[in-house]
């Protein structure tokens, strides 16, 4: 199958490039940029000089000839590109934000009206693997809810409130330069931002509620000076006190079978460059201090996109994924 990746330039669009090299049943055939157009792809992603020998393009949607596309493109961008698509018959993966939310939560979190607004599917992957079977179109996750509700779901529906606290690494705002990632400002620094007002505070409690939980659920996150990963600790106040024996075992027992989830001491060198989530519990009393890591740009974007198309195309949904992290 061919696949095409609509805004290829980023980050994201030079991982899908980069995983996708070991995929048995995909290529990509495509890679849109609309400033880059007739450079290189290598110009802008040298480390795949020798795998890749795409050149940017900008072409009409109408003219693409493919069978899968991703849409890498900013957020409240990717809409505009869906209902040609869709009338083509080529499958999509949505890695902005445009259709992980209801119409109207999208509207107030992103300020913007929604003008071709779809009911689909959430993709992540381990909570709605059922519902991205077989569809035509699915909604990659937020990097952050990914991790954070990765880390909180065996225990949603005991809890009766949530506080994730996240570290980020910089290639989560993007490549282009701003102050927030100019390196004096980041390097040998750590600090909070949007304290309580983060956008992806709404996909944590919409995958919540899809758990029958009705805790509430807070979240900070702060930016740490690394290139990639996410470390969540999310705080699961419960109900009623849970011994840490129960608590291993609920946690083991709920991703026993969930090939990109492990449990062990988190670390963001052991799961760089990879696909898996690892994480870790432990209980005091009714407090559950739970703490994952994923790379931000591959189980938090690009991975999991893969990860999802495999499930959209019926195939192992492990493929072109079995990698290990890059410790150290």
């Amino acid at each position: 199958m061919k696949a095409a990746i609509i805004g290829a330039s980023g980050y994201t669009g030079g991982e899908l490039i980069r995983l996708m090299q070991s995929h048995p049943h995909v290529t990509i055939d495509v890679a849109t940029s609309r400033q880059l157009a007739g450079r290189p792809v290598t110009s802008q992603h040298p480390h795949l000089k020798g795998f890749c020998d795409l050149t940017f393009e900008n072409p009409e949607i109408s003219a693409l000839d493919t069978d899968i596309a991703f849409l890498a493109v900013p957020h409240t961008a990717a809409m505009a590109y869906v209902p040609d698509l869709l009338e083509q018959g080529i499958k999509i993966i949505d890695l902005s934000a445009d259709y992980r939310l209801p119409k109207a939560v999208f509207e107030e979190v992103y300020g913007t009206p929604h003008t071709a607004w779809k009911d689909i599917p959430y993709g992540l992957c381990e909570l709605h693997r059922d519902a991205c079977k077989n569809a035509p179109f699915v909604s990659n996750p937020g990097c952050f809810p990914t991790g954070a509700t990765l880390a909180s779901a065996p225990l949603a529906k005991k809890a009766h409130t949530v506080i994730y606290d996240s570290k980020t690494g910089v290639s989560g705002a993007g490549d282009s330069p701003s102050a927030t990632t100019h390196f004096p400002n980041v390097g040998d620094n750590l600090t909070a931002y949007k304290l309580t007002s983060h956008r992806h505070l709404a996909e944590m409690r919409q995958e919540l509620a899809h758990l029958g939980s009705k805790a509430r659920c807070y979240f900070t996150p702060h930016l740490l000076p690394v290139n990639r990963g996410i470390l969540t600790t999310a705080h699961i106040l419960l109900d009623e006190p849970l011994e840490q024996k129960e608590v291993e075992k609920l946690y083991q027992d709920y991703y026993r079978n969930e090939p990109f989830v492990r449990y062990q001491r988190p670390s963001l060198n052991a799961v760089r460059g990879s696909n898996f989530c690892d994480l870790i519990v432990e209980a005091s009393e009714d407090r559950i201090v739970a703490v994952s890591v994923i790379d931000n740009l591959v189980k938090g974007a690009s991975g999991q996109a893969i990860q999802n198309m495999n499930l959209m195309c019926g195939w192992d949904e492990t493929l072109g994924l079995m990698n290990p992290g890059m410790l150290p």
